[in-house]
């Protein structure tokens, strides 16, 4: 089985991607600095709230804009010529908001928007689905050319259609009858819109407690203005998703339903003829030997070395329920093996130590930077 550096190579994008709770924000912080220790200057984006990626990587805060990790930190770590890392947490609200000033003609279209109580209500709605954002921001840092590599830290699997089809749902929303009847109102539209709605306004106004026909009428016209360039932009965000230089990471553990999941979103990248790179398998448990232990004869070869019958015993339970976990591994990573058709699959050991900090990620990347033989080597020796 190939390194991460082999799938990896001449790639600009990796999209790391996976259901919760099975170490992909650390993966990819992981493969970061495995890249950035070889020589590349290296992003790493996330959208998960939470401090890990910050904390691994010994920074106080992550923001929409991409800090550099401390050289003196990673110097230990055989940081290559060139090699930098840097990283970022994706503010949905304040992408969006860059978005609206970048399409807009002037700064009077952009203020007109950007100050409009409707479009507060629904930029606040829509970054709540932050994989259009994640894309947004990725495929505006791309388009700059400051780094060598991207590497995208994803909301859980189960989102993939979201995720995939987000500059999609984009283009339809702009495209879509309702937004335009009220950018260019016609026919029925228009009479209603033309008269007889003062009571109707009134009513509402005293509802909402503000003219809410006055704010959309004023949302959609500063609008209009800038959907072509919304349009653009998703179709160009469409495209960067599905590029050769564009590559998918699936991160999952080795229990039955994280390889479900895999197995799913291996499927729906091939459906919407995505590249898959590979799967990274996280926390799998070795079998130290071949045959199962029996109880008795495993507790009487420790108890010969402690002398403590009782404590002897529990560290051989804990030893064969070890193995029984191990068995399961083994098992489910053949079953993924087998449905993923010989992809490359990457194992990466259950470590004696939680991940957070630069040194836990260097450890890892003994695994996901080696050879088969070298990672079976390392979590069985």
């Amino acid at each position: 089985m190939p390194s991460i550096e082999q799938i990896l190579e001449d790639r600009e994008i990796c999209i790391c991607a996976g259901s919760g709770g099975v170490g992909k924000t650390t993966t990819s912080a992981a493969i970061g600095l495995g890249m950035a220790s070889r020589g590349l200057k290296v992003c790493v984006l996330t959208i998960d709230p939470a401090k890990r990626l910050a904390d691994s990587l010994g920074l106080e805060e992550l923001g929409n804009e991409a800090t550099r990790v401390d050289p003196g930190l990673l110097s230990e770590h055989q940081i290559n010529g060139d090699g930098e890392l840097w990283a970022m947490m994706l503010d949905a609200k304040e992408t969006f908001d860059a978005l609206v000033a970048r399409h807009a003609e002037d700064a009077e279209a952009r203020d007109r928007v950007l100050d409009n109580r409707i479009y507060q209500q629904i930029s606040n709605a829509l970054a709540g689905s932050q994989e259009y954002m994640a894309m947004e921001k990725l495929f505006e840092i791309h388009s700059e050319g400051r780094f060598d590599l991207l590497v995208l830290d994803t909301p859980p699997s189960r989102n993939v259609l979201d995720f995939l089809d987000a500059p999609k749902r984009l283009t339809q929303f702009i495209e879509g009858r309702s937004l335009q009847m009220f950018i260019r109102p016609t026919g029925f539209a228009a009479r209603v819109a033309g008269r007889g709605t003062g009571v109707v306004l009134s009513v509402l106004k005293k509802i909402v407690g503000f003219d809410l026909f006055a704010d959309l009428s004023e949302f959609f016209n500063a609008f209009s203005g800038m959907i072509d360039g919304f349009r653009d932009r998703a179709h160009r965000v469409s495209s960067l998703l599905g590029d050769e230089k564009t590559c998918f990471v699936v991160v999952c553990g080795p229990q039955g339903e994280p390889v479900d999941e895999a197995v799913y979103f291996h499927s729906k990248l091939m459906e919407n003829e995505m590249n898959f790179a590979g799967v990274v398998v996280n926390r799998v448990r070795y079998r130290f030997g071949t045959k199962v232990p029996k109880l008795r004869e495993l507790t009487d070869r420790i108890d010969s070395e402690l002398d403590d019958s009782d404590l002897a015993e529990r560290i051989a339970r804990n030893l064969i329920e070890y193995d029984a976990l191990a068995v399961r591994d083994a098992k489910n990573i053949a079953r993924l093996t087998d449905s993923l058709e010989d992809e490359p699959i990457i194992r990466v050991p259950y470590l004696d130590t939680d991940v957070h900090d630069i040194d836990g990620l260097a450890e890892i990347n003994r695994y996901l930077f080696g050879t088969e033989e070298e990672r079976s080597r390392l979590a069985t020796g």
